[in-house]
């Protein structure tokens, strides 16, 4: 399985190879296990070099790591299910949210610049972070945390607070606390990430809502038991979407305080409406992806499959950048003639159905 970790880089660091300006999302080599998904989860408690293995962590991650160790294969699993939403929501773009295997960093050189782009895995992953450790202290998962007993009050007309309400509040405040932890550098950078993430959690946090379990006779639903919970995580990718496409294009000002030179961003256009604490933003362009490119991480679009249908940018015109495309003929087997059998099971028979696949030349 893949090891993810999820890091702020700045500058070189012992241990990575290379390293983006912004959020660093970087599979471990093997001697870093300490993040595995899957069933490392069960020694991380038991392991105190864990922390101190992990490459790349400054100090105040570190401390971090340590305090709350417990919960740190939520991180992972969150910003692995980061990286998967992300591909989802660009699985029809020219940028699909490739990652690169032969590397440490995750999305090579693609997040070095101040993108759209680099502002979604931003909002992405720290929204997945928080995501996945909510969900965990829900479970019971770790016993630094569980549900949240802050969602007791008066009950509404029909219906009661039970069950576990997921803490929201400790999931974004672990995102906050351990994603954001390299984000202090009077700089523009610093300043869109930390912006990008927020975005992000807050996104969690605003598509919170009452689930609810009937009881009475006959699922009569006389009372109703409710409690507190997140959203289904794909709500959460197509949100952060839209907000990718109406991302707010900033422009870096400089100006001196008692520290030093200070670096902020301001709107580039002032006829449009401010970016609020809810929207993405950027302030550098981003480049085509229609060839591949070593500097920008671009892997060009070529042999990538289009939709020969669609005007949009899943089109073979648009997603091809004009080069035009290849078709060819697949057979696939699949399950057909499925008959319902009285009680109770399924039979299918088995179909050799042809399909073109075009793909970008």
């Amino acid at each position: 399985g893949e090891v993810y970790g999820l890091w702020l880089h700045s500058g070189p660091e012992e241990g990575i190879t290379r390293v983006s300006s912004g959020l660093g999302i970087y599979k471990l080599v093997p001697k870093g296990l300490s993040l595995a998904i899957g069933h490392q989860y069960s020694s991380l408690g038991t392991q105190p070099i864990l922390c101190g293995s992990i490459p790349g962590l400054v100090p105040k991650q570190l401390r971090f790591c340590r305090n709350y160790v417990e919960i740190m294969p939520s991180v992972a699993e969150g910003v692995k299910i980061g990286i998967q939403e992300c591909q989802h929501q660009f699985r029809g773009r020219r940028w699909n949210c490739t990652t690169v295997n032969d590397s440490l960093a995750i999305f090579g050189p693609v997040l070095d610049k101040a993108t759209r782009e680099s502002a979604f895995v931003h909002a992405i992953a720290s929204a997945g972070v928080a995501f996945a450790v909510t969900r965990s202290c829900a479970e019971g998962s770790a016993t630094i945390c569980g549900c949240d007993t802050r969602h007791k009050g008066p009950p509404g007309e029909g219906w009661k607070w039970g069950g576990c309400s997921e803490d929201v509040e400790f999931g974004t405040m672990v995102s906050r606390e351990f994603a954001d932890a390299r984000e202090n550098r009077p700089d523009a950078r610093s300043a869109m990430n930390r912006h990008n993430n927020e975005a992000g959690r807050t996104s969690i946090i605003d598509h919170m809502h009452l689930k609810c379990k009937c009881h009475g006779l006959s699922g009569s639903c006389e009372v109703k038991t409710c409690w507190w919970s997140q959203p289904d995580f794909r709500v959460i990718g197509d949100y952060l979407k839209d907000k990718y496409d109406s991302a707010s294009e900033m422009v870096v000002e400089k100006h001196r305080e008692s520290r030093g030179w200070v670096e902020t961003l301001r709107p580039k256009y002032n006829f449009f409406k401010a970016p609020t604490e809810r929207d993405l933003v950027y302030y550098e362009n981003s480049p085509n992806f229609c060839e591949p490119n070593p500097e920008t991480g671009s892997f060009g679009t070529r042999d990538r499959i289009c939709n020969v249908t669609s005007h949009g940018i899943d089109g073979c015109d648009l997603l091809c950048c004009g080069r035009g495309h290849n078709t060819r003929t697949e057979k696939r087997k699949e399950k057909c003639h499925c008959i319902f059998h009285w009680c109770c099971y399924v039979s299918c028979q088995e179909c050799i159905r042809v399909y073109d696949v075009h793909t970008c030349k």
